[in-house]
């Protein structure tokens, strides 16, 4: 099993940029694809960025690509959310999710394991 905690999220203003964080403990990560997801109040979960076990894939949501960048470190455990030129539509709880796939998909069922979130605030 792996657990796995989010952190990096804040209150800041359109326009500007958050590094979210997602450690992981347990198992080491570099056995999972990756996925960052975000819910909003009173809307579903969706995709926002996945990641290969290696590193190699990247996936991103219409909504975010050319602003955010998925990335990770396998020897720190660790995966990235680099989030720029923030909009208010951004505002959600974000959480990251492991897959025991190779290839990060864009289902969340097909998660294994999430973390709590963190929540980002961009204000207008």
């Amino acid at each position: 099993q792996v657990q796995l905690v989010e952190s990096g999220g804040g209150l800041v203003q359109t326009g500007g940029s958050l590094r979210l964080s997602c450690a992981a403990s347990g198992r080491t990560l570099s056995r999972y694809a990756m996925g960052w997801f975000r819910q909003a109040p009173g809307k579903e979960r969706e995709f926002v960025a996945g990641i290969s076990r290696s590193g190699g894939s990247t996936d991103y949501a219409d909504s975010v690509k050319g602003r955010f960048t998925i990335s990770r470190d396998n020897a720190k455990n660790t995966v990235y959310l680099q989030m720029s030129s923030l909009k208010p539509e951004d505002t959600a709880v974000y959480l990251c999710a492991a897959d025991w796939r190779a290839v990060a998909t864009t289902n969340l069922n097909s998660y294994d394991y999430w973390g709590q979130g963190t929540q980002v605030t961009v204000s207008s």
